[in-house]
């Protein structure tokens, strides 16, 4: 029952990475769901609200958007455009005013003609004849305003009445000159601003001002303050370009109103306002039918993390192995660090990153020990996406990168450290590393966010990327046993232990049978070489090595490698009982081996280093004196090497005792013999189970190959002395 249970778990597979899959992904789905998942109210307009509600999503208030616009808007008043052109009109007036009146009051040159009274006594007989002179005459005030209102027109004349013309005609070149100064000024300035139609009363009036603190005579001023008034007209008009311009650039200022993911919308205690109503309506919490989308998005997105996990699973991971119990281990490994990362996310320390503290690079070096590197790589993937929405703060739709980002790098640190172990100490330089990689990434974060952080928030989160290191490889320390004794599962810590001298079944090997001690040694050797040629486990093969001849302790000098200084004892046996112990010395390892309770993986090992080959030198040996000898009896139970790491030390054992038999070994007999050994288990079908590519066998022959000669390389022959 016990067999055939085993013979349906290894049919059966892929329904065993199934039911995995399928267990990590709901408990995966059920740890996420409230960090996506939204609540919905119903709720009252006006009513109290019963607990603080906070905004699920990140969306734009559209309504409080436009009435924002719209108040930008109005506040943009009327642009007006400044002619300058009538400026230039008006201060020119000014300048034909004051030219004009220096032409008026300048005196006309007349004839005066008369007669000569000296000429007349001198010359009584002479004609009379009057004398023509030159005279300056002044003008009248009346040809002077009449000239006036020819030389400036009817409109410019109208402006000051006859009085205040004549008063501009009786000022002094000083005061015209001031004037003339004083009206220009001030006259520019009230231009320049821009005078609109509904400013020109202010602006007349501002301008009267300005002329009555002058120096000038009170009636002066006051003539220049009727002129002046006369002069100021419209000179800025309304300008629908300007002004479509300014409130097109009032809208692009306001900044779209956002309700944050998270912000709270209303308090406990609070009452719901039309306002605040329409706030839970726009983000979604008064909607029912909207809680399904997170959901379906949300299954998506497990489906896609366990989709990585299944790939290692399944062609990284042999879950049958010792009834499932990989599958267990795995199991344990995915769901109680996705549970504790759970649970940190719900613990609310203000201004404290708590991820920071998550030992998650117990997980992948626990992995990578366990399983292989790729797994873990894998893990470390699926952990750093499962914690981008687990620590969200629970705010659907929300990503946190930094806490993914971190705990990505931690892990990916340990395993390319954790690439190949040693050396007992190598957790400790795990540990320190990881505790570098995790202080580079927490102050690469701070120095990113361009924020002020005192001393102390720097070195406390620093800090805690150190202690979770150190949390880490305590967790590695202390779980590790675990998986490795309860669960059965062979790590590279425990294959390093194993490979200590002072095992006692390595003992037992050397003191019993120190041929097979050195044979075994010198096939670990190989084993690894040719195990790291073709990327499979190079470690597990020499440990295994070591083992792998166990049972030839049980009768070690039945075994030529053992028979020193004694007679062959197969002299005295018939071939099939010779043949009988040769073969009993695979299932007495395995007894030794499980009665030792060393791992299912080197058991069978010491099973399969023979696969079911046929031990030829008894069978013929047989065969000459029974023709019709069962060759089955003659062949090891097996069964044939089931992974790559088995076929190349059954490889490995065959071809270093065949090449040690050799009296003159060379580099073309030992290529040759290689070759004949490989091309011989392919014809048995040895390799049928194992997965070895061609690829694999041409690799596995070139390292040994090199290996080989490289120990049984030709020396010099030293003279002898006595012949010196």
């Amino acid at each position: 029952m016990k067999m055939r249970l085993e013979r349906i778990i290894k049919s059966y597979q892929h329904i065993i990475i199934w039911v995995t899959l399928i267990f990590i992904g709901i408990g995966l789905f059920l740890l996420l769901v409230s960090n996506v998942y939204t609540e919905t109210f119903e709720i009252e307009r006006f009513s109290q609200a019963q607990e603080t509600i906070q905004s699920p999503i990140t969306i734009e208030d559209t309504k409080e958007t436009e009435r924002l616009q719209r108040e930008a808007v109005q506040a943009v008043g009327d642009r007006y455009e400044v002619l300058h052109s009538i400026t230039s009109e008006q201060l020119a007036l000014i300048e034909d005013i004051f030219e004009a009146i220096e032409v008026v009051n300048k005196p006309v040159i007349v004839e005066n003609e008369q007669p000569d009274d000296a000429d007349t006594t001198n010359n009584s007989d002479s004609e009379d004849e009057p004398t023509t002179k030159l005279a300056e005459v002044e003008r009248t005030i009346p040809e002077k305003l009449q000239l006036l209102k020819e030389m400036l027109g009817e409109d410019v004349y109208q402006s000051l009445s006859q009085e205040e013309w004549e008063i501009v005609m009786s000022m002094s070149t000083a005061q015209k000159n001031s004037s003339y100064t004083l009206l220009v000024s001030a006259l520019n300035e009230a231009f320049n601003e821009g005078i609109t139609r509904d400013e020109l009363p202010e602006k007349k009036q501002s301008l009267t001002d300005r002329l009555r603190y002058s120096m000038l005579p009170e009636d002066i001023v006051a003539t220049l303050s009727t002129l002046g008034q006369a002069l100021l007209v419209e000179n800025s008009f309304f300008s629908i370009e300007k002004t479509m311009t300014a409130e097109e650039q009032a809208l692009n200022n306001v900044e779209p109103q956002m309700i944050r993911a998270g912000e709270v919308i209303v308090r406990e205690g609070q009452t719901i306002s039309n306002d605040i109503y329409e706030t839970l309506s726009l983000v979604g919490l008064l909607d029912q039918g909207r809680n399904f989308y997170p959901l379906i998005g949300l299954g998506f997105f497990v489906v896609l993390l366990v989709s990585i996990l299944g790939y290692g699973f399944y062609f990284d991971v042999d879950l049958t192995r010792d009834r499932g119990k990989h599958a267990f281990a795995l199991l344990i490994l995915t769901l109680v660090p996705l549970i504790i990362m759970k649970f940190m996310s719900l613990i609310e320390v203000e201004a404290t990153s708590l991820y920071l503290l998550m030992p998650i690079a117990s997980v992948s070096m626990l992995i990578r020990l366990l399983f292989k590197e790729k797994l873990a790589i894998l893990y470390a993937l699926f952990f750093s996406l499962a914690a981008t929405v687990l620590f969200n703060q629970a705010i659907p739709g929300a990503l946190n990168l930094q806490a993914g980002v971190y705990i990505l790098f931690s892990q990916l640190g340990t395993i390319f450290v954790l690439r190949k172990v040693t050396e007992r100490f190598t957790i400790l330089k795990v540990v320190l590393v990881n505790s570098l990689v995790n202080s580079i990434v927490i102050l690469s974060f701070l120095l990113i966010a361009y924020e002020s952080y005192t001393w102390t928030f720097i070195m406390m989160q620093v800090g805690f990327g150190i202690i979770q290191a150190i949390i880490s490889g305590v967790v590695v320390v202390g779980t590790l046993p675990f998986f490795e004794s309860i669960l059965s599962i062979l790590s590279d810590t425990k294959l390093i232990r194993l490979a200590n001298p002072n095992h006692p079944l390595l003992k037992k090997i050397l003191t019993e049978a120190p041929g097979t001690y050195h044979h075994s040694l010198m096939v670990a050797n190989l084993s690894e070489a040719a195990c790291e040629a073709i990327g499979a486990n190079g470690l597990f093969a020499r440990v295994a090595s070591y083992f792998h001849d166990i049972g030839k302790t049980a009768h070690p000098h039945y075994f030529i490698e053992n028979q020193m200084g004694i007679q062959n004892p197969h002299d005295f046996l018939s071939p099939i009982q010779s043949a009988t112990i040769i073969l009993s010395h695979t299932l007495d390892g395995a007894r030794i081996l499980k009665a030792n309770k060393f791992p299912q993986e080197i058991i069978d090992v010491a099973k399969q280093h023979h696969g079911t080959t046929l031990v030829k030198y008894f069978y013929y040996q047989a065969k000459e004196s029974l023709p019709d000898v069962e060759e089955e009896k003659f062949r090891y139970p097996g069964p044939k090497p089931q992974t790559k790491e088995n076929a190349v030390i059954s490889i490995c054992d065959s071809v270093e005792a065949a090449v040690r038999s050799m009296k003159e070994p060379t580099k073309e007999k030992i290529d040759n013999l290689i070759q004949a050994i490989i091309n011989d288990r392919m014809q048995d079908g040895q390799f049928d189970d194992c997965h070895l590519t061609f690829l694999d066998l041409r690799k596995i022959s070139y390292t040994l190959s090199e290996t080989l000669n490289g120990i049984y390389h030709s020396r010099i022959e030293y003279p002898d002395e006595k012949k010196g």
